[in-house]
């Protein structure tokens, strides 16, 4: 189908883009790889897009303390991101790394991919096992929330109107720690039908969170990854015809077991 007609403008600033955006109706657009497609079949008709892409919100990087990725960041660019590539980080490049396909990774970006939302979306795992933050900016000033308040439900975030993600922050976890994330995907959309970032800390501590589960991603209870079948057997599983609930469910304890499994190897400096 053809998008209905609509007003267009790029920003040339933030602060461009925030006033454009407090317009009724007004989307933001970024790369546009899932605001376009709702636009095609008219299920989403927004009067004016307002293009960010010249932003300067691209920086990557990675000190002793915090990780750093701007919302314009895109999966490509995380994926082959030299301040990624440490065993503690590497969930967040292995994971761009199997976004989409090649268009996919070099158009969209993190901030779009965190607010559309969709509930089969692999990096807000890697972003609750992280423990990250997003950092929000609006015409009021600016806000920072943890991942874990971000995601309320299918494709419904906490992002008042007009705001915009600006910046996701990581804290470093501590050396010797590790993370990996591993998805089932759904061989023609690429989607997940269940995925598990895992992070593992000295002591072997263990965080994992799910996602392609429920409506949104979703953190294990601290022993929940010794016994994923236990941790998920009351989770209110979304089923359908390509993965039903019990499926779905055993998929996403195979997940878990392999993201724990490679975050451990990948602490003792095996190849993973």
């Amino acid at each position: 189908m053809i998008p209905a007609a609509v007003e267009y403008v790029r920003a040339g600033s933030l602060e461009e883009a925030l006033e454009a955006l407090a317009e009724p109706e007004a989307r933001a657009l970024a790369g546009g790889q899932s605001l376009l497609p709702l636009m095609k079949l008219r299920l989403a008709r927004p009067s004016l897009l307002v293009d960010i892409g010249a932003l300067d919100l691209r920086e990557i990087e990675a000190g002793p303390e915090e990780a750093r990725l701007g919302a314009l960041s895109t999966w490509d660019e995380l994926a082959r991101a030299d301040e990624l590539r440490r065993p503690e980080l590497a969930a967040i490049a292995e994971c761009a790394a199997g976004i989409g396909d090649l268009q996919v990774r070099n158009r969209g970006t993190l901030g779009g991919g965190l607010a559309h939302a969709d509930p089969a979306s692999d990096m807000p795992a890697v972003l609750l096992a992280l423990g990250a933050r997003l950092r929000l900016r609006s015409p009021a000033g600016e806000r920072t929330l943890a991942a874990s308040d971000f995601f309320l439900g299918p494709f419904t975030t906490a992002l008042a109107e007009p705001e915009l993600i600006a910046e996701v922050t990581a804290p470093v976890p501590p050396p010797g720690s590790a993370s990996a994330y591993v998805s089932v995907e759904h061989p023609a959309s690429g989607f997940a039908l269940a995925g598990a970032a895992a992070l593992v800390r000295p002591g072997d501590r263990v965080t994992v969170a799910v996602t392609g589960l429920a409506g949104r991603p979703f953190l294990l209870p601290p022993d929940g990854p010794g016994e994923p079948e236990a941790a998920l057997a009351e989770v209110e599983v979304t089923g359908d015809r390509y993965a039903p609930v019990e499926y779905r469910r055993h998929l996403a304890a195979v997940v878990v077991r392999r993201a724990v499994e490679r975050a451990r190897a990948r602490a003792r400096g095996e190849a993973a």
